[in-house]
């Protein structure tokens, strides 16, 4: 029965971003999809689980703990939400294990690329895995004997842990029974095995495969009766009281260093381990059965992912993709007037990866190389350990130029990389800010000030991407080059409070969370409500990642009821349920699931014509609009406004082959058409890239 608008009007978060998993998983299940292809989409859900429970599902404990009564917007409890996402994401990891071990494992052994077990080893491969045992990894490995003296060892999160089962008695007559070893994390997970040994062209050994096979070695004199891989996944949530704090960078460093030792969440075990070590293990790391999945393939599967690297085998992977590097980039490079010049010329409009993302890095060199520039200002999320944006910042402040740097330290998992950054660009005298407590600075922009003509005159970047040049090869994200004075001038008015302290500024075309952003989404959606009403033509368009924010969502609930159309293009998480009845009647919600990472923030209310398009940093989630400073910037060019209205919702409300409908009851339908195959990812390739 579909759901009614007397039913919960939110979808749960969890179940949404499992189906979301679901999604991903189906590029995999595609015979289609090029094998090596497949195996990397395998290992991305496996990754996206990782962080699921340490994040998710951690949250969900916290809750069950702290507010166990409390009933959500999606009508459940917390034990409520904790029980079907948990049965939701076992049905996940069995589909996920069955597809790894019964079609993309032999597939890849079909063509010629193998993860050898022991009880397929030849003699000769045999021998070849004992001499790197025993060469490479027994000297790092510490067999660890449970008894009082020996007790349960610290385990760090995502470890690859093994349990033995033993009998017999040691050298001080003491009876053996369970053994922990821990794998070291310097040892690499898949070893290459040479051809001449493996008998095919890519042979590889799992470290948890070499570790099995030679355990025993460990035990000497002890009869070993079965050893098998775990892992266990800890709450990676940072807590930093924002009250106390006089350091934040300090502060967050102090809580690194316990990260990876946070409260279990998940036990993952090998499938064959008896009951009764099961819950020897869920006893010591107070876990339930409901905690515990057993996998078939590796407990670290996400490791597998180097295998597509390691393979030189390009017809098992999509195609190859360069690209393109747009006009007036191709010819002006990073020749300082020429560069400025284009910019000022008109607003440049970046869409990657279908066009290169070395104009940014081109518009950073000029600005660090060019004498006329006196300052730059920057954002920075994420961008990487190896990052030549960071060392362009490092070369301007040691070329003496003002580099202001606000360097969000609580980047989920980047924290450490951050730091370390921050203490480079520190060393070479950069202004390194770390924002506003409490609200991260996920916002996207950069900011060059140049002396022209005996004046200031400001050139600005904003995106809704990082600052990363190889997440800008995988994610799709829009980037603005402009010479706009009032636009930069708003971007500088940005960077004042993120720097210094004074009252909130009013803008003039930049809209900011926690300030402007979510009050200007709502008036934008009550103006199309009553353009409807009014019977003119009423039309709502938006582009994200995640859709969870309740007041929002509220309003666009209402909007439909007004007849405004909206069409919505979610790639993950999306609370509002589409096309029930009576409720959003007039709402589509589509997810694009395809070889880019769909990343882009885009926003279009038609407003009588005039047709009000913003990019953003923010998705329409509470965080994003009241705990974090974020910007959303209007495209006001009419040629680029048209391509963006084109290539953020045109191309992926046409699509039928990536694309996925949401159903009222929040699963998903894959898009089918009897009219022309249409890829939204080829098509822009072909069209912006080489």
């Amino acid at each position: 029965m579909l759901p009614s608008s007397s039913d919960p009007a939110l979808l749960n978060r969890e179940l949404s971003l499992l189906k979301f998993n679901e999604r991903v998983l189906a590029m995999a299940e595609n015979s289609s999809t090029p094998v090596l292809e497949r195996l990397r989409y395998l290992c991305i859900v496996s990754s996206n689980l990782d962080e699921f429970f340490e994040i998710r599902i951690s949250s969900l404990k916290e809750q069950q703990r702290q507010t166990p009564g409390v009933i959500g917007g999606d009508g459940y409890s917390p034990g409520e939400a904790f029980e079907r996402v948990q049965a939701a994401t076992h049905e996940l990891v069995d589909r996920q294990n069955s597809l790894l071990t019964k079609q993309v494992l032999p597939v890849l052994k079909a063509e010629g690329i193998a993860l050898l077990d022991p009880p397929e080893w030849s003699d000769a491969l045999h021998d070849w895995a004992h001499a790197g045992f025993e060469r490479e990894v027994m000297p790092l490995l510490t067999p660890i004997g449970l008894d009082p003296a020996h007790p349960f060892p610290r385990v760090y999160n995502k470890s690859l842990n093994f349990i033995v089962s033993l009998a017999g008695q040691d050298a001080f007559g003491r009876s053996a029974s369970i053994a922990i070893v821990q794998a070291p994390r310097a040892l690499p997970r898949v070893i290459k095995v040479p051809a001449e040994i493996s008998g095919i062209p890519h042979g590889y050994i799992l470290l948890t495969a070499l570790i099995s096979a030679f355990v025993g070695e460990l035990f000497v004199g002890l009869e070993v009766k079965g050893v098998y891989q775990w892992r266990v996944t800890r709450n990676s949530d940072l807590f930093v009281d924002e009250e106390e704090i006089t350091n934040l960078r300090q502060a967050l460093q102090g809580e690194l260093s316990q990260r990876n030792f946070g409260a279990a969440v998940r036990l993952e075990i090998d499938q064959f381990m008896p009951t009764d070590l099961e819950t020897f293990l869920q006893q010591e790391f107070l876990l339930q059965a409901q905690d515990t999945y057993r996998v078939s393939g590796p407990v670290n599967l996400s490791r597998l992912m180097q295998l597509c690297n390691m393979v030189d085998r390009p017809e098992l992977l999509f195609p190859d993709h360069r690209p393109k590097l747009p006009a007036p980039f191709d010819t002006v490079g990073d020749l300082p007037e020429q560069l400025f010049a284009a910019i000022a010329a008109q607003d440049r409009l970046l869409h990657h990866p279908y066009q290169s993302f070395q104009p940014v890095l081109n518009f950073l060199t000029a600005a660090a190389m060019d004498p006329a520039v006196v300052a730059i200002k920057q954002t920075i999320y994420r961008t990487g350990e190896d990052s030549e944006l960071m060392r362009l910042l490092l070369a301007a402040a040691k070329a003496g130029k003002e580099v202001t740097v606000v360097v969000e330290l609580m980047a989920r998992f980047d924290e450490q990389t951050n730091i370390n950054w921050a203490a480079k660009l520190e060393e070479v005298g950069a202004h390194v800010s770390y924002g506003v407590v409490g609200h991260k600075t996920h916002a996207k922009m950069a900011l060059v000030l140049r002396r022209e003509k005996g004046y200031i005159r400001r050139y600005g970047h904003l995106g809704t991407g990082n600052y990363h040049p190889k997440t800008a090869r995988l994610y799709t994200d829009f980037g603005l080059l402009t010479a706009d004075q009032k636009m930069c001038q708003d971007m500088d008015k940005v960077f004042s409070l993120l720097t210094g302290l004074g009252a909130r500024q009013n803008l003039k075309l930049l809209l900011q969370s926690p300030f402007t952003l979510h009050e200007t989404m709502l008036a934008m959606i009550r103006s199309e409500v009553a353009q409807a009403k009014a019977g003119k033509k009423a039309h709502i368009m938006a582009k994200m990642n995640s859709l969870l924010e309740p007041t929002i969502i509220d309003s666009l609930y209402k909007a439909s009821k007004a007849g405004v159309k909206i069409d919505l293009v979610v790639r993950g998480a999306c609370a509002l349920r589409a096309g029930v009845p009576g409720l959003s009647d007039n709402i589509t919600v589509r997810s694009i699931i395809g070889r880019f990472l769909e990343h882009s923030r885009v926003f279009y209310f038609y407003s009588n014509g005039a047709e009000n398009v913003y990019l953003s940093s923010a998705d329409w989630m509470d965080r994003n609009f009241f705990r974090r400073v974020e910007v959303g910037f209007p495209i006001l060019d009419k040629v680029l406004k048209k391509r963006v209205i084109s290539e953020a919702f045109t191309y992926a409300l046409r699509d039928n082959q990536l694309a996925w409908r949401a159903l009222p009851n929040g699963s998903y339908a894959k898009v089918t058409s009897r009219g022309k195959p249409f890829n939204m990812h080829e098509y822009l390739v072909q069209q912006l890239g080489d």
